[in-house]
């Protein structure tokens, strides 16, 4: 496990810009009982700061109320968060779910796929309540390292480049958690930085003593799976495949009622993408699927607007 968590400490400390680390900081002191902060995503990777920044913040326990309740059953909660700084807006959705939840889900020992996929990727470790946590983090994204390539190993070819297992991996989950990806996402990813990914799959199959071959000659890998180790793999991927999507069905249904600042998130994107601004109001914010139709009605009548001024 030592290659491998030193591996995972290096992506912790990744220099994420300092806005990023503002915003990490900003999300712990909004959120009670934050215990750390992880920032992910195509902005970490990119540095545009024009779009969304990606965040999990990790809590010590569930939150009070329904909210907490909800949290407990069909984790995380979201929510969309800005922070001027300098003059900028900045933007944050954050996913908020315990630390037990996370390490937890990281085993792949559950249905949820979702964890152990998203930190497989870069990410950065931006606040932390204290070194033990900080330790707790670098374990649970270590073992989510094992649980994303020990799939990977069955799912991906019987040999070739160590590439090929994580672009079968990928795209595999992204069926089953019913995302709509551009065809050749994985690509993208895998592009930023491809020999991070090479080192992480060898190093997360010697952590879990997962025997395989490097055939040098050819640029491949091959992992050694007995025939009872596989098919015990695959069967364990075809439950979350045949459940992935009701269950994340059920998160989005639960978001729509749980989103926190959902309406200006709503509304930002709304601008962003049309031009088009839609004023908040304290209703609108308050009901955001009770204001939608009257957003929607409001958007059309303004783009028929903008068409006839065309004419």
């Amino acid at each position: 496990m030592d290659a491998l968590q030193t591996l995972v400490r290096k992506d912790l400390a990744l220099a994420a810009p300092p806005q990023g680390r503002a915003m990490g900081q900003a999300l712990a002191n909004r959120i009670g009982g934050a215990a750390a902060v992880l920032f992910y995503g195509s902005v970490l990777r990119t540095g545009d700061l024009d779009g969304v920044m990606d965040f999990y913040v990790l809590t010590h326990g569930p939150r009070p109320g329904w909210r907490g309740l909800a949290g407990r059953v069909l984790w995380p909660d979201v929510s969309y968060h800005e922070l001027e700084l300098d003059g900028r807006i900045l933007r944050a959705k954050v996913a908020t779910m315990t630390l037990a939840q996370f390490r937890s889900a990281v085993t792949g020992r559950r249905i949820d796929t979702t964890i152990w996929t998203r930190f497989v990727q870069p990410s950065a470790l931006v606040w932390a309540s204290d070194a033990d946590t900080l330790r707790d983090i670098s374990r649970a994204v270590s073992e989510a390292a094992c649980a994303a390539a020990r799939f990977a190993a069955a799912l991906g070819p019987s040999e070739g480049p160590a590439l090929d297992y994580w672009r079968a991996l990928f795209r595999q989950t992204y069926a089953a958690e019913f995302r709509v990806e551009a065809r050749g996402r994985e690509n993208d990813i895998l592009g930023v930085d491809p020999g991070r990914y090479e080192r992480l799959l060898l190093a997360a199959w010697r952590a879990q003593d997962l025997a395989f071959e490097e055939i040098r000659a050819q640029g491949a890998v091959r992992p050694v799976l007995g025939e009872n180790e596989r098919s015990r793999i695959l069967a364990a991927w075809r439950r979350r495949r045949a459940l992935g999507k009701p269950l994340n069905l059920a998160r989005l249904a639960k978001a729509a009622f749980t989103f926190e600042g959902g309406a200006r998130y709503a509304a930002w994107k709304i601008e962003r993408h049309t031009g088009l601004r839609v004023p908040l109001t304290p209703w609108r914010e308050k009901h955001p699927i009770l204001a939608s139709p009257g957003v929607f009605w409001r958007l059309w009548k303004a783009r028929r607007a903008q068409a006839a001024g065309g004419d």
